[in-house]
């Protein structure tokens, strides 16, 4: 009975989107593996769930699919557990002086939410005020997507940009705006279709209320060409 409540208090915890730290909750010997072991490993628990539900592994279509989802987990979705794929984000001296908020919005955010496996697919917006720094704006959306690609909780996601970027550009004057829709939600469970969720992460100058709401107002703005 003991670990039934066990269950159904994790079940819960992951049903109300909680994360439990502001940092990816990750193993000491979590990168003790190569990839390729990984995905061997991960190939071959993919095959044994298919076949628990009672797919046929010998079909053509469905053959190759416990190796793709293994790549797939390594190399891509999930690539940014991987420190050796963090961007590296040279900063520049800010010579022109331009001393207002630079912002790069509707940054394609593509993650996975950690309590079910599923989709999170949304815009990121971003800005900092230089205090005498800049970084590429490629750069930016780079950090994005490093750290979407890993099991994610999208108020740590949030975090994890502007902390990053702060590192980066040493300044507390970063914000970060997200708008994604999770599968989790869309998909199953409530299968809410239209909803989605909108997380904020305000540094520095970005704390009061008039940088907050010039941040937001640029973000509204209907950039078309």
């Amino acid at each position: 009975m003991k670990i039934e409540r066990e269950i159904e208090d994790f079940d819960s915890l992951g049903e109300n989107h909680v994360g439990t730290s502001s940092e990816t909750p990750l193993r000491a010997d979590a990168f003790k593996l190569t990839k390729e072991e990984k995905i061997d490993i991960i190939k071959d628990d993919v095959r044994h769930i298919m076949e628990t539900l009672g797919l046929d592994l010998t079909d053509d279509s469905l053959q190759g699919t416990p190796n793709r989802v293994a790549k797939m987990f390594v190399k891509e979705i999930f690539g940014g557990l991987d420190p050796e794929n963090k961007p590296s984000a040279s900063t520049f001296e800010n010579k022109y002086k331009y001393g207002e908020m630079l912002v790069e919005k509707n940054i394609t955010v593509y993650s996975t939410c950690e309590h079910h496996l599923l989709p999170i697919v949304g815009k990121a917006h971003v800005a900092y005020i230089s205090n005498g720094t800049v970084v590429g704006l490629s750069k930016m959306n780079r950090i994005v997507d490093y750290f979407s690609k890993r099991p994610q909780v999208q108020e740590r996601l949030t975090i994890q940009i502007v902390e990053e970027l702060q590192k980066v550009l040493n300044t507390k004057d970063v914000a970060c705006v997200i708008d994604a829709k999770h599968l989790c939600v869309n998909s199953r469970g409530i299968r809410d279709t239209e909803s989605s969720t909108v997380t904020s992460e305000f540094g520095g100058k970005f704390k009061s209320k008039k940088t907050r709401r010039e941040f937001l107002d640029y973000i509204k703005l209907d950039t078309q060409f």
